[in-house]
């Protein structure tokens, strides 16, 4: 029996399903691995929230000696800072529309914000925003390093990091994302090696320009464990505060590294060798595809094959793996962060399945 197994076990009776289940013995083993890690390697931790949207999780992270949070939008900034986080940068090329101008600077005034961004007219928009106080807002270029997803070339952050000093905002420095990293096992040490290249060339850009970053910061939980290139002064790690099994497969964490996993109920077994459990994409999230499946049992070889939006479809493979109607099973989820977003809270135990907390998910619902 593994130990999430036999959590569950001890915890059975105290819980109704589907429900969102946290080790949290694991969870800090996990926190306190990261941050070893960078201090072997003189990097900052600023953890990404929006994996667990939770300011319980967020103060362990502070405590372990995590310098500040990202978060992925204002709202998850604003949670977080009336809670009393107050060094926070929000790793996104924001547009300062709407609302967005008031609610950026009234963080400003009261937290250390860095906002990123990767176009001239985004940040226009946000030295306006600033209105007579631009210098509150510190802004860090984004740029691209293969992912192919947001981010200037490499070569243009100088030009942009001016544009926002000459608009009275702080150009703090770089980041990039790697996300080709999770493209499969042998993608995470070139992916990173890529992050590298760009980032270099970031900080010359900036250079060239009489800008010298104080912030050149790196991801993601995939490629981290390669982000050890001098020019990084920091890693914006989420997933690794509970791991799944996709950084499982991808060799960036163990089995027994994975921190949360769903527990669910098998509500029915009518079709031979196939049961369902009360777990559908209202709880998983979409995660998944017909060969790898959308979630895996924990301590056996069984995967969900199929989802609904209240069932799961779970094929019984050979041998003794046989659970009847009422049988609670541990899911490890593929991908964690779209699993979080569906809970309300968390049912927080240990490995032994002998405490039982529940933890809001503070920034639930926070997307704009």
């Amino acid at each position: 029996m593994n130990r999430i197994q036999r959590a569950l076990e001890g915890i059975l009776e105290r819980i109704d399903t589907p429900a969102p289940i946290v080790l949290a013995d694991v969870m800090q083993e996990n926190i306190d691995r990261m941050q070893a890690f960078a201090a072997r390697n003189n990097l900052d931790v600023r953890p990404h929230v929006k994996t667990h949207k939770c300011v319980e999780i967020g103060r362990r992270q502070i405590k372990a000696g995590a310098v500040g949070i990202t978060a992925g939008n204002v709202g998850e900034a604003e949670v977080f800072a009336a809670a009393g986080f107050d060094d926070i940068f929000i790793a996104y090329p924001i547009w300062a529309a709407g609302t967005k101008g008031p609610r950026i600077r009234r963080l400003a005034e009261t937290t250390r914000l860095r906002v990123g961004a990767d176009n001239l007219a985004a940040i226009n928009a946000l030295a306006d925003a600033m209105g007579d106080e631009p210098g509150l807002l510190q802004v860090v270029i984004e740029v691209d390093c293969g992912a192919r997803r947001s981010g200037a070339s490499a070569e243009a952050a100088g030009e942009l990091a001016l544009a926002a000093r000459n608009r009275g905002l702080v150009p703090a420095g770089v980041f990039t994302y790697p996300g080709h990293g999770s493209a499969g096992p042998g993608a995470r040490k070139g992916a990173a090696d890529d992050q590298d290249a760009a980032l270099v060339t970031a900080v010359r850009s900036l250079s060239a320009v009489g800008i010298t970053p104080e912030v050149v910061s790196a991801g993601s939980t995939p490629t981290v464990e390669f982000a050890t290139n001098s020019v990084i002064t920091e890693i914006r790690p989420g997933e690794y505060v509970f791991n799944d099994l996709g950084n499982a497969r991808l060799g960036a964490c163990t089995e027994d590294q994975i921190a949360l996993f769903v527990a669910g109920t098998v509500v029915s077994d009518w079709v031979p060798d196939q049961v369902l459990l009360d777990i559908g994409t209202k709880a998983l999230g979409r995660e998944g595809t017909p060969e790898i499946g959308y979630g895996g049992i924990a301590g056996t070889y069984a995967v969900l094959s199929r989802l609904n939006e209240y069932h799961g479809f779970l094929p019984l493979p050979d041998g003794d793996f046989c659970p009847g109607v009422g049988t609670v099973l541990p899911v490890v989820p593929n991908h964690v962060c779209p699993v979080v977003v569906n809970f309300e809270e968390y049912i927080v135990t240990d490995s032994t399945g002998t405490m039982l907390e529940r933890w809001r998910v503070d920034a639930r619902g926070f997307l704009n």
